[in-house]
């Protein structure tokens, strides 16, 4: 875009706050400056202000330095348009113009230079505005730069007084544009933090929503299934007395996917209320032997099919009767026999067994298999929520809530659970109870 005789351009002095250095001042115009730069970051780290009163406030001590009457400060909104975020006159405030227009504040934008216009009134840009804006002819503006790009633009008009405004008043408008530069980034920054809060807010509602209605599923679903999976349970048992014996192998078979199709279908609903805190623990008296013989009991099928000896690992001296929520912890045993049988082979054995932890007040309950063991990177994870050692399909590994619910479980009631593993040995799951 060309320019006229009688405009001049001047380039922009270093990014820096203080008097340009080839401008010389006098004392007393270099003590006015110090004042305006200390009033200016004063308003800016004053927090109990607006952004837009502080706009306001800075471009009135930049006017009272220059010894001007009107200016405005206009910011690059979008990457589209300047809007006039603070000005002399109010009915300016929030107006906005293309940023590629023909404008001075465009033009100053657009290339990244103050601008020394003299004399407006043999300027083109200024032929449609007409006479009563301006009083007099000089016209500064200035970019506010920031890495090499202008965010936003100062004008400065109407000097006081008979002189007007010089060129040299540009260098000086340049180093308070430089100090404005923090302000506004802070703003855009304010606003950017709060859109993302906002976004985030947003997608946790969803998250919400989406986590109340997966539970919901889930709680229907349970719900619909105990219904079939009692009658099949049922007449498989009623079965089981008239069934021949070339055929009594696939009635197991079916009686071991449904006691699997049940037990998965306990996790989940446990699980949930155990997570959501409605979990209330039902304490009996229960001696741990009859503990580990009912385990042992409810999956002698699944290992007489998988050809696995199951073992119980009589204690050397009788252990105390323990106060737990016995319904909960035999689960806790059925799912970690369950998961046992699922990695280990056949003509194998599985041990399961209690023993008092000498000098403290706890049994631990364990399991030991003799599989192909855990990856020393796997242990870690092993009771989350759907984690599982193999990626290969087992019917007797299942979801990975079993181990899960295991945790939880033994936690609810104070106890702590881990395990042991050597890759090609075994594994050695174990948990203890307080006393």
């Amino acid at each position: 875009m060309g320019k006229s005789p009688d405009t001049m351009t001047v380039a922009p002095p270093g990014p820096c706050a203080s008097p340009s250095p080839n401008v010389q001042l006098a004392p007393a115009n270099r003590d006015r400056l110090l004042n305006s730069i200390f009033q200016i970051s004063s308003t800016i780290n004053t927090t109990r202000t607006s952004y837009r009163r502080q706009l306001n406030d800075i471009l009135n001590i930049i006017l009272d330095y220059l010894g001007a009457e009107q200016g405005s400060i206009m910011v690059v909104e979008k990457k589209k348009y300047l809007e006039v975020q603070a000005a002399t006159r109010a009915q300016l405030i929030g107006l906005r113009q293309p940023l590629n227009d023909d404008s001075v504040a465009s033009w100053v934008a657009q290339n990244g230079t103050p601008l020394f216009i003299p004399d407006i009134s043999k300027d083109g840009r200024f032929a449609s505005r007409g006479g009563d804006n301006y009083r007099k002819n000089a016209l500064l503006s200035a970019p506010i730069l920031h890495r090499g790009q202008a965010i936003g633009v100062i004008n400065v008009t109407d000097k006081v007084g008979s002189t007007e405004l010089l060129k040299e008043d540009s260098a000086r408008l340049l180093d308070f544009s430089a100090m404005l530069l923090w302000l506004v980034l802070q703003q855009n920054l304010n606003r950017e933090l709060k859109k993302q809060r906002n976004t985030l807010r947003q997608r946790n509602q969803e998250l919400h929503r989406q986590e109340t209605l997966r539970a919901e599923l889930t709680a229907t679903l349970i719900h619909d299934l105990k219904g079939p999976l009692a009658e099949v349970v049922a007449n498989l048992d009623i079965l089981s007395y008239s069934v021949a014996e070339e055929n009594r192998e696939f009635l197991e078979s079916a009686q071991i996917a449904c006691d699997r199709a049940v037990r998965m279908a306990s996790n989940l609903v446990s699980v949930d209320k155990i997570e959501d805190g409605k979990v209330r623990l039902i304490k009996e008296d229960v001696p741990p032997l009859s503990l580990l013989e009912e385990s042992v009991s409810s999956v002698k099928g699944l290992a007489k099919i998988k050809g696995v000896r199951m073992v119980i690992a009589h204690p050397a001296e009788p252990l105390p009767v323990l106060q737990i929520d016995r319904v909960m912890i035999l689960r806790v045993l059925q799912n970690l026999l369950t998961n046992g049988l699922g990695y280990t082979d056949p003509d194998s054995e599985i041990v399961v067994g209690c023993q008092q932890i000498p000098k403290k007040k706890r049994l631990e309950f364990f399991v030991q298999d003799h599989g192909p063991g855990i990856p020393a990177g796997q242990i870690a994870t092993i009771f989350e929520k759907y984690a599982r050692v193999s990626r290969q399909q087992n019917a007797l590994v299942g979801t990975g809530l079993g181990l899960y619910f295991c945790k939880l479980a033994v936690e609810l009631h104070r106890g702590r659970i881990g395990v042991e593993s050597e890759p090609g040995v075994g594994s050695r799951f174990f948990f203890s109870m307080p006393l």
